[in-house]
């Protein structure tokens, strides 16, 4: 009887520990900042923080940096989040077949995102540099015309960030897109053939269709990650030039870093709700258009 109760809630007791570890890292810390975020939390009251209400999100919401840390957030996370989906589908349908050539490519577009993203940031730190790589080999076949501190200069600071972390991510978003390609039958290609249909008539009626869950994945996903980025953009800019590059996240450490602690944790829990309404409405929108096989 003891062990008949045992296996019964054997999933419960697995289970446990995992979320133990998850209500003391995630879930206790998140409404201690909901609560000192509600203070004057701050360099000077570590000890003794006194309730003052909204105060600190007052503050925040009239702070010019952090509305512009916001929109900057808000491209980032957009660009970056149709550019991977958009080149990792096109690299899936180029790269689908599995061949020895194929699965080379595959291992090579998908290298990037296994790396550190400290080593990539410095690694393309002294590429976009003034005196980097990338202006030396303009310079060299004479467009020194197009040659700029290309993490030093307003605009092109983030569109160089989005870049990397486009060029970093697309293979990841490839090989969920070639997963989802491999579960739609060849039956459905072999009915589309038979009934005349051409390349861009099953693009648009079969695969996208039936892509759906892997694009519900992939946005969910780079929409999740590219409103929470932090080290890319600390490591190649630290947030400007100014604030051109300034994210939710580094505004969240350059408010704590000077001690403006309960601030800090205003940032923080509007990051917060801003991850989870928007991922919950790009998972609800993929999930509404996907089909049955």
């Amino acid at each position: 009887m003891k062990n008949k109760s045992l296996s019964k809630n054997y999933p419960l007791w697995v289970a446990l520990p995992t979320g133990l570890i998850y209500t003391i890292f995630t879930v206790a810390p998140l409404f201690m900042s909901g609560y000192l975020s509600l203070t004057d939390w701050n360099i000077d009251r570590l000890s003794t923080p006194v309730f003052k209400g909204l105060v600190n999100y007052q503050a925040i919401l009239a702070d010019h940096i952090f509305t512009t840390s916001l929109i900057n957030t808000l491209i980032y996370a957009i660009s970056t989040s149709f550019l991977k989906v958009f080149f990792g589908f096109i690299l899936a349908i180029l790269l689908v077949r599995a061949t020895k050539k194929n699965n080379f490519l595959r291992t090579l577009y998908y290298m990037p995102c296994v790396l550190s993203t400290t080593l990539i940031g410095v690694l393309f730190h002294s590429i976009l540099a003034s005196n980097g790589m990338l202006n030396n080999m303009l310079s060299g076949v004479g467009l020194s015309f197009l040659t700029t501190d290309w993490l030093g200069s307003y605009g092109s600071a983030m569109g160089s960030i989005i870049a990397i972390q486009t060029w970093m991510w697309a293979g990841f978003n490839m090989f969920i897109m070639i997963s989802g390609l491999q579960a739609i039958p060849d039956s459905y290609y072999e009915f589309a053939e038979m009934e005349g249909a051409s390349n861009w008539v099953k693009m648009k009626n079969i695969t996208i269709p039936y892509l759906v869950p892997a694009f519900t994945v992939n946005f969910t996903l780079n929409i999740t990650g590219g409103l929470k980025v932090f080290d890319m953009v600390y490591v190649l800019t630290e947030g400007g030039p100014g604030f051109d590059t300034q994210v939710l996240s580094t505004y969240v450490y350059r408010d704590f870093g000077i001690g403006l602690l309960g601030e800090s944790c205003a940032a923080s829990i509007v990051l917060f709700l801003i991850v989870a309404l928007l991922t919950y409405i790009t998972n609800r929108y993929f999930t509404n258009r996907e089909v049955e096989m």
